[in-house]
This record gives C-alpha cells, structure tokens and sequence, in this order.
C-alpha cells in the first residue's frame, strides 16, 4: 500500500521570504474577508499586513464604492474583478469616468449606481452599456439631465433587469419607448416623478417588457388607459401608483383585465378612486399580500369589503384616511391572517373601533397609530392583551394615553423589537416594564418629560440589543441615564439626546464605548464641550453622522480629533458653535465628508471658508448664511459647483448664545 504524502499549502506571498500566514490556504484567507465588508478600515488594514493579503484583496473585492470619481485610476488596476460599483458618494461623474469604467470592467460589472451623480450624458452612458454586457442593475434616480438620447442609449442594455429612472424629468414617451424595445429582460422599473412619461410610455413597457414583477409609477400623467396593458403582465408582483391623480373610479371601471400575480398594491395619495375604483383595479387578484390606501378616501364598509376576497391579505397600511365606524367593523370581519396594520393619523379612529379590531386580528406583529388621539388606556389595554406577539407599536403623540398604559406594554408584549412613545406620558414605572423587552432595538422616548434616569437605566442594564435610541427633549435625563445606555448597549448605532441642558461631557464619554455609533445627534446640550466630543472621535470610528448645532462650547479642540479619527463622517452641523477657520479646515481633511451646515459660526472669516470648502473634494451640499455669498470669489463657488457641490443659502436671523450654561 503506498503512503500518501501530505499536500503541503502553497505560499500565499509571492515573493519567498518567510511569511507566518503562509500557513493559510487563499480559501481561508478569502473568508476573513468576507467578514469584514462593513468596515473599510478593517479592508484596508488587512491587505496592509503583508503582500499576500494586499494581493489576495485585491482580487477578492467586488463591490467599490470610491469616494471621489478622481480616486477610480488608482483601482482599476488593483481591483479587476468589481461587480458592483457604487458612485453615489461620488457627485461628479462625466461621460470620460464612465468610458474608462466600461473599458476596464466590461466583463465583470453587473451593477452601477449613479443615483447622486451628474454631468455625464448619453455617449458616456453608451459606452457604458455596449461595452458591460453583463450589466444587470442601475440606478440613474435624481439625473434630471438626461434626455431621450440618454434613453436610447439604456436601450443598449440587454440583460437589464432592475432599472431606476425616479426623477429624470426630461425623459419622455419615445425614450421610454426605447427602453421598452431594447431591455426586454426588465423585472424591476421605476419611473417615479417622470412627469414627461404618460399613457404612451407605460403601454410600451407593459406590452415589451413581460417579465417585470415590480413597476413604480408614482407621480406620473397617466390614466386607465395604461393599466389595461399593465395588468396583463402575467409576473407582476409590486404596482405602485401612488399620486397618479389622472386614475379615477369612472375610468378604472372600464378596465377589462386584471392581474392574478400582484401581491402589493399603492394607491396613496389618489383621492379620485374609492370603493367602485378599487374593486375594479384588483378584480380577479388572487395573490395580494399588501395593499396600501394612504390619504386616500374615507375608509368605509364598501371599501373595505373589496378586500373580503383576499384570504392571504397580510399588511394593510390606511394612514392619513378617516375611518368610519363601517369600515372598522368591516376590516375586523377580514378572513385574513393581517399581521401589519398602518393607521397613523387616521381621523374617526376611538377606542371602541381600534378595540373591536385588533381583537379580532391577534395575530399582528406591527401596529402603527401614531397621532391617534382620541385613543385611551382602554385602547392599550386591549392591544397588549389581544396581540400579544407584536414586534413594533408605534405611538407617536396619543396624547390622551395615560402614563399606566405603557405598564402593560412591557408586561404582555415581550417580543417587542421596536416602541416608539415620542410626546407621551409614559415614566419610569412604564420603562421599568419596557425593559422586560429583551429583543428591543428601537425606542424611541422625544419630548417624553416624566422619564428619568432611573428608568432608563433600567432599559439600560437589560435591553443590550438597542440600536436607535432617541431622547430628543427629553429634559430630565442626565448623564447617569445616558451612561447605563453606553454601558448596556454595545449595539447602539444611534442616539439623539438634543436640547437636555442636563447632559454634559461626561455622557459623551459614556458613549464612546459605543464602538458602532454611527448617528449623534446632541443639538442644543449646553453643557457639553470639546472634552466630551474628543472622547466620541476617539471612540466612535464609525461615526458617520453628528450634528452639534448649539453646542456653543464646542470649538476648534473638537474639531483636530474629528478630523483625526473620525474618516467615516459624511454629514455634520455645526451651526452657532465656536468653531473657527482653524477647525473648518482642519474638518475638510475628512475624505468622505459630503453634507455640512455652517451658519453663524462667529469665528468663520471668508478666506478659512474659501480654503476650507476648496479642500473638501467630496462635498455635495454646503448650508451657509447668505451674508458669505458675495464675499466668497465667484471663481470658487464656479469650481465647487462644477465638482457637484450644491449651495443652500439661509438668511436667518442669529439667536443669541444664552449667558449662562445650566450645569
């Protein structure tokens, strides 16, 4: 019998000095990397560590999203193999950009997003798709710039199936029209706010394009005359017509089809269809899942009973109707396993319907009656103890819904992943037994003045899963409560604890071992200063979005550990700080920051914002007081606009920093 020899694994470093992690086999090094895909800085710090992995990455990396259009030379080699690239973060892209893109990665690419670029035109869009083939996905919402000849050229992409033209308001019926004739493999279109897109357009799809399953066409100048074609599409799942105020009950009665496969439905915002138009349009569906009726007509018996038909109905979203006595006994008679049911600002709404409807569907998982406020104890008592298997209430502003209410949540709802209270009475008694809630990752508690630290510590020290927090205005919170947050919650990617004049530095300090915070907001918290912010750049890496309006006693010793340590950031608000020229440029070092507001800033001369905004090569929209507009040569505001970069001038007012800051 002979021995065989042990396959010994091949160096992954190609050069032949010694090398530890040679023991590793590609396969396990590609593995690594595969969990390391949401922290660029982890990417970049693995393929630093020796010449093996800085090869291995980059043949392993197929999604790029670069920063800036002029950063794309230096990885087009390093990274051969891309399939998807996303270009949002980058505001300009012109048609030179996109003929390099296709040369390099023709045989690789499958998705591109463009949704936030400008100044390409249809010849780089040509080049575009001729050259990638294999082009599947993209996404061109927001080009307002583009013209039919730019529809043409999409018309290139043949293997097209998820398109997204949301907003491109100079396309018209003949570039829809190509479009049609040309990606005869679309599964997913959307035409939101094409306002130039009609009857025409939609029927050329509907009639081309047989295997689209999801088609918005929010917004858009069309009548029943369209959907006849579009209901014959024998795979479409997802219709969203939300706006189309040219659908009507007298029209939709002509309608002679209908559409077996849809399982959603958008009509909000179409105040002309209502029982008559509605039966019409889902006449003869057979797999409707969700159907949505947002400020549309009153929500009546009739309407309601068009849904009777539809035994795998599971989502119901009515906000913004008035609903009548009729309609809720009606939805409360559904033979229907309803497990969402949206009914956010409805007018009519009382406890004796909300009541006698959710005991007739226990089995919800989401509940939405935010500004409900004719709603009592009553109402709550009767949801925790029907529907005991919810996983988000939201209740934004019930404002007759006592603080003993909020008692029962915590004690029947256990599931509970996600509770929004903002404007309510709820106290420490109430959060004592939210935090029962054990899977919870979104409270929300603005403007709620009965709470304290004692309760919050409590959610603190037992809900460990809490992503979103938001205090907004809750006033009697301090940092005590703020540090059982920072401490239990090692999840937490954002908080808002804005205009607490109990906050200080040393709740920021608390959070900043948050290690995955992305989102802070702290507005308004007088007592906090460049210590506490210090502490939060250093510990926050991921940080990506702050906003320390108001923060008056946050200046430039804030701001050098900001731009130090926290590379992530893409949007700030530094309005009324005591930030100066120093800071600003010192600010403008953060390569990825896209969005900032900077009004009243005392310390700002013209020159240091000139140099700033000149050194921030990836903004895309500036706020600034319209007093800076004619100080700031005209050759800078070319340039920066050129880049992408979009100005938004306030004339407001400046608020006086108070005299005394409230320890």
């Amino acid at each position: 019998m002979k021995t065989q020899s042990k396959r010994r694994p091949q160096p992954l470093s190609p050069d032949s000095s010694p090398n530890p992690f040679d023991i590793l086999t590609e396969e396990i090094v590609c593995k690594i990397l595969d969990h390391l895909h949401n922290d660029p800085f982890a990417t970049k710090a693995f393929s630093l560590t020796c010449k093996a992995f800085y090869f291995i990455e980059s043949r392993h990396r197929r999604i790029l999203k670069p920063l800036r259009p002029e950063l794309l030379p230096r990885i087009f080699h390093r990274y051969p193999f891309v399939s998807h690239l996303d270009l949002s973060m980058c505001p300009r892209v012109d048609d030179n950009t996109l003929n390099v893109i296709s040369s390099t990665w023709k045989a690789t690419l499958q998705s591109i997003n463009l949704s936030r670029s400008r100044f390409f035109t249809n010849a780089g869009l040509s080049s575009l798709f001729v050259n990638c083939s294999g082009l599947v996905e993209v996404d061109l919402c927001n080009a307002t710039q583009l013209t039919d000849l730019a529809a043409s050229a999409i018309a290139e992409a043949k293997n097209l199936e998820r398109l997204s033209l949301a907003r491109c308001k100079s396309i018209t019926d003949m570039g829809i029209g190509c479009i049609a004739v040309g990606c005869r493999k679309l599964r997913s279109l959307c035409l939101k706010w094409c306002l130039r897109v009609g009857d025409l357009g939609v029927e050329l799809i509907a009639l081309k394009c047989k295997q689209i399953r999801s088609l918005d066409l929010s917004y858009l100048p069309i009548t029943e005359k369209s959907l006849n074609s579009v209901l014959q599409l024998q795979h479409l799942e997802d219709l969203v017509l939300e706006g189309c105020h040219g659908i009507d009950d007298d029209g939709l009665s002509t309608l002679d089809q209908s559409c077996k496969s849809l399982k959603m439905l958008n009509l909000s915002n179409c105040q002309n269809v209502t029982h008559t138009g509605l039966s019409s349009l889902i006449n003869g569906t057979e797999q409707l899942q969700q159907i949505i009726l947002a400020y549309g007509s009153s929500v009546t018996s009739d309407l309601v009973k068009c849904l009777n038909a539809y035994s795998k109905l599971q989502s119901i979203k009515l906000d913004g109707c008035t609903v009548t006595w009729s309609g809720i006994k009606a939805m409360a008679s559904l033979n229907a396993p309803v497990k969402e049911l949206s009914l956010s600002k409805c007018l009519g709404l009382t406890d004796d319907g909300l009541s006698f409807l959710v005991q007739s569907h226990k089995d919800l998982r989401k509940l939405d009656i935010t500004c409900c406020r004719k709603i009592t104890y009553t109402s709550i008592d009767i949801i925790t103890n029907s529907c005991t298997s919810l996983t988000s209430l939201r209740m934004e502003s019930c404002s007759l819904v006592p603080k003993e209410a909020f008692v029962l949540i915590g004690a029947r709802c256990s599931f509970l992943e996600e509770l929004d209270a903002t404007d309510n009475e709820i106290d420490d008694e109430g959060l004592k037994s939210i935090s029962r809630c054990s899977k919870l990752s979104i409270l929300k508690l603005g403007i709620c003045s009965n709470i304290s630290d004692e309760g919050l510590a409590k959610v603190g020290s037992s809900c460990s899963m809490l992503k979103e927090v938001d205090l907004y205005r809750s006033v009697a919170i301090s940092d005590e409560g703020i540090a059982a947050i920072g401490e239990g919650c090692p999840a937490l990617e954002m908080i808002n604890i804005a205009y607490n004049d109990k906050i200080t530095d040393n709740s920021l300090i608390s959070l900043s071992k948050c290690r995955l915070l992305k989102a802070l907001e702290i507005r308004g918290c007088l007592g906090v200063s460049s210590i506490g912010l210090s502490a939060i750049a250093v510990g926050c890496k991921q940080l990506t979005v702050l906003d320390i309006k108001k923060c008056f006693n946050i200046n430039d010793n804030g701001m050098l550990p900001l731009a130090q340590f926290s590379q992530n950031l893409k949007q700030i608000n530094l309005s009324y700080c005591s930030v100066t020229d120093v800071g600003l440029v010192a600010l403008a070092s953060i390569s990825r920051l896209q969005n900032m507001t900077i009004l009243h800033l005392a310390g700002l001369t013209p020159n240091g914002l000139a140099a700033a905004l000149l050194a921030c090569r990836a903004l895309t929209k500036v706020k600034l007081h319209a007093s800076f507009r004619p100080l700031l040569p005209q050759s800078i505001l070319g340039y920066m606009e050129a880049h992408g970069c979009v100005f938004h001038w306030r004339d407001k007012a400046f608020q006086e920093e108070p005299s005394k800051v409230t320890p």
